[in-house]
């Protein structure tokens, strides 16, 4: 077995191996939707310097195992057009893509299909990806993201370190309402239940409540209800899963226009330098939160953001962890991670 070195792979997103000397290659592609020809390149890719097979990995990526070290400069060379394809041509980033990835620190950015089929959505989550892929990679900082076409979140945002869901404002027109009651019903079952019908025939809305679904938009026979031309997004933060304190992310921001969440992202890097003192390591986006402090994260990431006149944003969060060992955060003093 050659002598390699295992954490530089790493970072050119190849994963260690129980077989020694062996790596599973990860391709990312923000968004997750692609032409179907590049399943030939990893089919090639498999077959000719890996085991044969392939896994979509958790974050959706292609993760190619069975490659061992010497290889590693052939596989890239090879994959050179996709790369350039996914990250260049297709999110505009900008980056030399002859030698493989340059970073693995943000993770692969995922999103459900979104409005370019689900009949359910309320934003195209597959642009959106591109866009944010374009704001974060490359650079060594870890983060995971996910997009949500709708508040089904097929794409569990509430357990990313951002989490970003589509939501819409519908408007009502009472001139066109039957009274039918279509709407009450349909929000009762599957969403907050804020429609009710009131003595005038007409529908009455608790907006504050209101998860922005579009379910009322969709079940209405007679176009009362209809989504508006601008489209709407909230923010969580926070999520993790892991061995510690796994906990749900919360509610950063509703009603957020798209150039504010844009603006809110190309914080992050920043914000992750200033927390981890410019040491690129391994940490979920909620540890960087706790050690920062909330106030001083929405500090950072609301810096120079032009925020739209409905956008709300959460003035604290009060986190919810599954705790696995009782008072797991009660320390001594020179343990604690806060930053200085």
């Amino acid at each position: 077995m050659e002598d390699c070195n295992i954490k530089e792979l790493r970072q050119l997103c190849y994963r260690q191996s129980k077989v020694p000397g062996e790596f599973m290659l990860q391709l990312r592609c923000a968004g997750n939707y692609m032409d179907s020809k590049w399943l030939e390149m990893v089919q090639h890719v498999c077959q000719t310097w890996g085991d044969g097979n392939f896994h979509i990995g958790t974050r959706l990526t292609f993760d190619i195992p069975g490659i061992k070290a010497k290889y590693v400069p052939e596989v890239n060379a090879y994959i050179e057009p996709f790369l350039y394809e996914m990250e260049c041509n297709m999110c505009g980033v900008e980056m030399d893509t002859s030698k493989g990835y340059p970073y693995i620190g943000p993770r692969n950015v995922v999103a459900c299909i979104g409005g370019i089929h689900c009949i359910k959505a309320n934003i195209n989550t597959q642009e959106m990806a591109h866009k944010i892929e374009k704001l974060i990679y490359p650079n060594p900082y870890h983060v995971k993201i996910g997009i949500g076409g709708c508040p089904n979140d097929c794409v569990k945002a509430q357990f990313q370190d951002i989490g970003i869901v589509g939501v819409t404002r519908p408007v009502y027109d009472a001139s066109r309402c039957i009274a039918c009651g279509a709407c009450v019903k349909k929000c009762q079952k599957v969403a907050t239940g804020v429609l009710e019908m009131n003595d005038q025939g007409t529908i009455d809305k608790d907006t504050c409540c209101c998860v922005g679904c579009g379910e009322c938009v969709g079940i209405c026979p007679t176009g009362a209800w209809s989504r508006q031309e601008q489209v709407f997004y909230k923010i969580y933060i926070g999520g993790r899963s892991g061995k510690q304190f796994p906990r749900m992310g919360k509610m950063f921001a509703n009603w957020l226009s798209e150039e504010a969440v844009l603006q809110i992202i190309a914080n992050w890097p920043a914000f992750s330098e200033w927390a981890l003192e410019g040491k690129a390591e391994y940490l979920h986006g909620g540890h960087l939160i706790d050690r920062a402090g909330y106030q001083r994260f929405k500090e950072f990431m609301l810096d120079g953001v032009e925020l739209n006149e409905e956008a709300l944003i959460a003035d604290n969060v009060y986190w919810a962890e599954q705790e696995y060992r009782s008072n797991i955060h009660l320390k001594p003093l020179d343990k604690h991670m806060n930053v200085k």
